[in-house]
């Protein structure tokens, strides 16, 4: 029996998007590789990517068109295609005649998948025009808005040159637990003799293995980072010639450091004056020195202003233009060289647009016309969004809910129809990285199981119907093989930087994008004063302050006084791979002196609750979390339970530019807990 062997990248929404190798035997894949030709992965994969043949044959995975009804009941039928298909477009063309748009049809496609043809219900509402959509997002668009601010536009230098650094910055980044293929470049720049800082609320993983923890107050990080600016300049430890030459606002930033008052930061963060100015003189001292910005930092209503001030640091030192220096968030760089504009395609302003922070308030007021259909794709927005109760209940108010993908989540309990969704190991697709430079193909090792179809599949087939209902109702096209979509994402500048002829050339293995090490070298900003900007006119015209100052941290109530903070856990990612088997038991994990507060046993379940909601799960009590802070790592809870229930529809102070919106301020959420 002949055996062969194919291409995979993972499309999950995670720093590493590794290389994969899949080994197929008489039609069934048998074993699952790292690919040796990924420079980025080398082989290697996480946790998951070695559990993914168990996603693939999972009991519970479905592969037929399924019809619930009634709603809610858990009474799944199979239908077929032409039933699923015919009562989607049927439903969507009844509305545009009731209503005379598709503006009462919402369109939701998230970031479950990466993959470029994943984007397909999202063009689906490009082209549509007046449709219904979300804008902004969820996890990271605040930072990206202050990269903008300070360099022009979001980017990274390529994360192998971490190694290079001699001090290097983890500030709220757990790459041990999120982005493991990076710890060997952060264990380079200890072997070679530099310094590893972890700046976290929490005590991670990555904490345990760097040289210095420093634990801080949540939301208060950009104060920190304006102690150490002031330390910097009151010792002379700036790059006055790149300040000069590369920096605008350098004048009216030393102003603002002058009127500061070192000891009202100190209690803002928790941190002690003498440790700023320690780690402020270590920073300046260790050229190159490189911050990595974690996402869940700018996941605060202060988020935003919080990036750019610790942006600040690395203009004031020169840094950003030493390779192995500079600043790590995570870019859309890689995927935005790849098309994904079309003439058929509408500009976005077409569409009625719902801030992703307050869905649920946001489709329950819709007027003129309301919204009375949901697409749901690669999402899970019963788990993922805020305010989830609300949401629940006004999805279920709606005509028709569909929702595409892999498993029954929680999502489904509202659906009429799910369509189930291939996995990566059999349809084509191609999976940029926001973190690593390198692009490999997805290519099918073997057919769909059952009546599975990608995506792409899904939103062609569903364009066609539409146009033999109503002629001309939809100008998305529906002849396209999923192979004619990679030619028409890949482009020539594509090819140019991949060093490669044709997509097919990657089948081979994975290449690299030929950008610059440091994108920032040589003055190179994007900013309307070509340089680096600490002081921005666009913030300013924004009706932000033009300054990266000093905003104070939210903070609680007397009813909620305490802090909750949800990050991932090893175990999965968002609300995927927890039905695996092998996740640890939730927890509410406090800090003894909030046990001894509220009267709470180690091991005992307690009431975790605000204003929006409630859980009942059992407390954990330790010294890793500050004793404001509550954690609860995102995982699922006994009885069906969300912790996203809790979570308030806040925003972000920055977003729009990016992405449309401000994300959603997770960690600015407030509870109380008591004992049962």
């Amino acid at each position: 029996m002949t055996a062969k062997y194919y291409r995979h990248t993972c499309p999950r929404n995670c720093y590493n998007t590794c290389g994969l190798i899949s080994l197929v035997e008489g039609g069934k894949i048998k074993e699952l590789y790292g690919d040796p030709a990924h420079g980025y992965s080398r082989g290697h994969l996480c946790r998951f990517g070695y559990r993914y043949l168990d996603i693939f044959h999972h009991p519970d995975r479905i592969v037929y068109p399924l019809r619930q009804e009634p709603r809610g009941s858990g009474n799944w039928r199979r239908i077929g295609w032409d039933e699923a298909l015919n009562l989607i477009a049927g439903k969507m063309l009844e509305l545009k005649e009731r209503y005379g748009s598709f503006l009462p049809v919402f369109i939701y496609s998230n970031s479950g998948n990466i993959g470029l043809l994943h984007q397909a219900w999202n063009w689906l509402a490009r082209s549509l025009g007046e449709v219904t959509i979300a804008s902004g997002s969820l996890c990271w668009s605040a930072g990206l808005d202050a990269m903008v601010y300070g360099y022009g536009a979001p980017n990274n230098p390529n994360p192998a040159a971490m190694a290079r650094a001699n001090y290097l910055i983890l500030w709220g980044a757990n790459p041990a637990c999120t982005a493991v293929h990076q710890m060997e470049y952060i264990y380079q720049v200890r072997e070679k003799g530099g310094r590893v800082v972890v700046i976290d609320p929490v005590f991670t993983a990555t904490a345990a293995r760097a040289d210095t923890y420093v634990q801080i107050k949540p939301g208060s990080d950009g104060a920190l980072a304006i102690g150490m600016a002031r330390h910097l300049w009151q010792e002379g430890l700036v790059d006055n010639y790149y300040l000069e030459n590369y920096v605008q606002g350098w004048h009216e930033w030393r102003e603002y450091l002058a009127g500061l008052d070192p000891a009202e930061l100190e209690a803002a963060t928790g941190v002690p004056v003498d440790l700023m100015a320690r780690l402020a003189e270590e920073y300046a001292a260790g050229k190159p020195a490189a911050i990595w910005i974690g996402i869940g930092l700018q996941r605060h209503i202060n988020g935003g202003q919080n990036i750019r001030a610790i942006n600040a640091l690395a203009a004031m030192t020169g840094n950003l233009e030493r390779e192995g220096g500079g600043v790590y968030y995570a870019s859309p760089v890689a995927s935005e060289l790849f098309t994904t504009s079309w003439p058929w395609m509408r500009p976005y302003g077409s569409a009625r647009q719902i801030p992703i922070h307050n869905l649920a308030r946001g489709l329950k007021d819709a007027e003129n016309p309301p919204v009375k259909m949901a697409l749901l794709a690669n999402a899970n927005p019963l788990v993922q969004n805020a305010t989830t109760g609300e949401l629940k209940r006004t999805l279920a108010k709606l005509e028709l809910v569909v929702l595409s993908g892999q498993f029954l989540t929680e999502t489904a309990r509202v659906a009429d129809v799910f369509l189930p969704a291939t996995t990566f190991f059999e349809s084509w697709d191609v999976v940029p990285s926001y973190w690593h430079r390198w692009i490999g193909l997805n290519e099918p090792a073997v057919p769909p199981r059952g009546e599975c179809r990608s995506d792409i599949q899904m939103v062609s087939e569903l364009a066609g119907i539409l146009n033999q209902m109503n002629p001309g109702s939809c100008p998305f096209p529906s002849g396209w093989t999923e192979e004619v979509w990679l030619e028409q994402v890949f482009n020539p500048q594509v090819y140019r930087l991949l060093e490669i002829n044709h997509y097919r050339d990657l089948l081979d293995g994975p290449r690299e994008l030929k950008l610059p090490v440091n994108p920032w070298a040589g003055g190179r900003f994007v900013t309307p004063s070509g340089r680096y900007e600490i002081y921005s006119d666009r913030a300013a015209a924004a009706g932000l302050t033009p300054l990266p100052v000093y905003l104070p941290a939210a903070t609680g109530t007397e009813a909620y006084p305490y802090r909750l903070l949800t990050p991932h856990t090893s175990a999965g990612l968002n609300s995927q791979f927890y039905n695996l088997g092998d996740e640890p038991e939730p927890l509410a994990i406090v800090n003894h002196q909030l046990a001894r507060e509220r009267g709470l046993d180690n091991g005992r379940p307690a009431r975790l609750y605000n204003k929006w909601g409630e859980i009942i799960i059992p407390v954990a009590i330790t010294e890793v979390v500050p004793p404001q802070t509550i954690i609860c790592h995102q995982r699922p809870l006994p009885g069906g339970q969300i912790i996203n229930d809790l979570i308030p529809p806040l925003a972000t102070d920055m977003g729009s530019i990016t992405s449309g919106s401000p994300c959603l301020a997770y960690y600015d959420t407030f509870v109380n807990i008591a004992p049962l």
